[in-house]
This record gives structure tokens, C-alpha cells and sequence, in this order.
């Protein structure tokens, strides 16, 4: 079953840092981009960051947004099919939920935008206080 799990949203002060986890089912894992996306109260979901599951010359292929680089980082472990989300330095504004998502199609899509990802999970709430 094609499915997304993310965990470990919660509150923390401005300063703070917090880790997420999307576990993603084995169909989904390979040879393709999988993403963090965030949407604040009213907005459209916008692209965090991304990272390449597949082997080769673009394995690890990573690329962050503007507005969390150098402050995020993206991983995986493909031996639990997991992608990560370490967030540090965080700040009121990263107030957001957070979401993971799969891109449509297997192969070499590196967009960070919706229209690339077909499959979400469910969403975790990240709250930073000031």
C-alpha cells in the first residue's frame, strides 16, 4: 500500500530544534524524489525541502528552499525507508504543518512543487514559540 507516515511534530521555543520522520511504504521508496512541504494558516502548501531516493550519479540529490537553508536538514535511511526533517534554528515563523509527500512518477523530477507530488501523509503540526 502506497502510504506516508510522518511523526515527530511538537512545540518548541525560537532557537529550538526538532526532528521529523516519514516512514514511506516500499512501494513509494524507490527512485524518487520524496519531500517536506509546509502550509501555514490560509496558504498553499509550499516546498521545504527534497531528496533523491534512487542509486547512482543522483543519489543523496538533495535541495532545500531559500527560507530553510542552512537552518534544515534532509536524510534518509533507506534500511527503515525513512527521510528525515532536522530542523534548527528554528522561529516563530516555521509555525507551520508540516507535511510529507511522494513525487507522482518514479525517476529524475527535482521540482519542490505541488504539482510533482502525489502522495501525502497526514500531516504533523510544528509550533515555535517566541
Amino acid at each position: 500500500q502506497e502510504q506516508l507516515v510522518e511523526s515527530g511534530g511538537g512545540s518548541v521555543q525560537a532557537g529550538g530544534s526538532l526532528r521529523l520522520s516519514c516512514e514511506v511504504s516500499k512501494e513509494l521508496y524507490s527512485r524518487r524524489f520524496i519531500a517536506w512541504f509546509r502550509q501555514f494558516p490560509g496558504k498553499e502548501r509550499e516546498g521545504v525541502a527534497n531528496i533523491w531516493t534512487g542509486t547512482g550519479n543522483h543519489q543523496d540529490a538533495i535541495n532545500y528552499a531559500a527560507a530553510v537553508k542552512g537552518r534544515f536538514t534532509i536524510s534518509l535511511d533507506s534500511v527503515k525507508n525513512t527521510v528525515y526533517l532536522q530542523m534548527d534554528s528554528l522561529k516563530p515563523e516555521d509555525t507551520a504543518v508540516y507535511y510529507c509527500a511522494a513525487a507522482k512518477v518514479m525517476g529524475w523530477v527535482p521540482g519542490l512543487s505541488i504539482n510533482n507530488h502525489g502522495f501525502w501523509g497526514q500531516g504533523t503540526q510544528v509550533t515555535v514559540s517566541s
